[in-house]
């Protein structure tokens, strides 16, 4: 049947880019930290912090813009943690990202062992009226929340950003030559810390969105390597953010069809 090739098809769309959408958010802000020159191994313990308070905000407070706030702050925070020895201290970076990623684990199954299995009730996602007219495509986009369409907005600008703006070029030239950068007055350790504390926060709201919406529930280490595929995922794109959706689309697709096939 016609009719339910292409339900299945548009369904298939829908859940691709949704399972895309925390990866492209956490790459995007990976990407701009590491134009920046800061590699930050934490992004895995930073989504799963992330994660775990914006479930509980979201549960307790009945609201999941809040819960996704809670997400993005507690993203910041956590990249703060890494920049304060990272770049304040010059602690070595990879050493400074795994300490975030482990000490992130343990603290999230810690917070999360009375949300476990605990149901977040929610309003579905708005649907946009004219869109949902379309052949396929519609039923596929139509029903896609907020923080996705909210997700390539941000790799659009982010684009821009880097390739138009002086700002943007002075944050490339503080990643390519940070002593030649210092030498003609930019701010370079400022530049990081605000790269860092940026990528904390796509990283906080791409853990939110994982335990608000994508799934809906906590389960210890439920973000399941997704920071490290975000962090594969930059350099597989070549530091480029139209590869970085097209890549995050590509790694939700293979996981959508996966689950379609076992379930088929």
């Amino acid at each position: 049947d016609g009719h339910a090739v292409m339900d299945t098809v548009a369904a298939l769309i829908a859940a691709t880019i949704a399972a895309g959408t925390p990866l492209l958010l956490a790459a995007i802000g990976l990407l701009v930290n590491e134009r920046c020159g800061v590699l930050n191994l934490g992004a895995e313990g930073m989504m799963l912090l992330a994660a775990v308070t914006g479930f509980a905000v979201g549960l307790h407070s009945g609201s999941v813009t809040a819960g996704l706030f809670a997400g993005i702050l507690t993203g910041v925070l956590a990249s703060l943690v890494f920049g304060a020895l990272a770049i304040g201290l010059v602690a070595n970076q990879y050493a400074a990202g795994l300490a975030l990623t482990l000490f992130g684990g343990g603290l999230s199954a810690f917070i999360g062992l009375g949300y476990v299995g605990r149901p977040l009730a929610l309003a579905p996602a708005p649907v946009v009226p004219f869109l949902a007219e379309l052949p396929l495509i519609g039923p596929a986009l139509s029903g896609l929340h907020p923080v996705a369409w909210l997700a390539l907005a941000l790799a659009a600008a982010v684009g821009w950003f880097l390739a138009r703006t002086r700002a943007g070029l002075a944050l490339r030239a503080i990643g390519e030559a940070p002593e030649a950068a210092h030498a003609i007055g930019l701010p370079v350790r400022r530049a990081r810390l605000a790269a860092v504390a940026f990528g904390g926060a796509c990283c906080g709201l791409a853990g939110a969105y994982l335990s608000l919406i994508h799934t809906s529930l906590w389960t210890e280490g439920m973000v399941a390597g997704r920071g490290w595929i975000a962090l594969a995922l930059t350099a597989f794109a070549t530091w480029r953010p139209g590869r970085v959706v097209l890549g995050a689309w590509l790694f939700g697709g293979v996981t959508m069809v996966q689950f379609y096939l076992q379930g088929g």
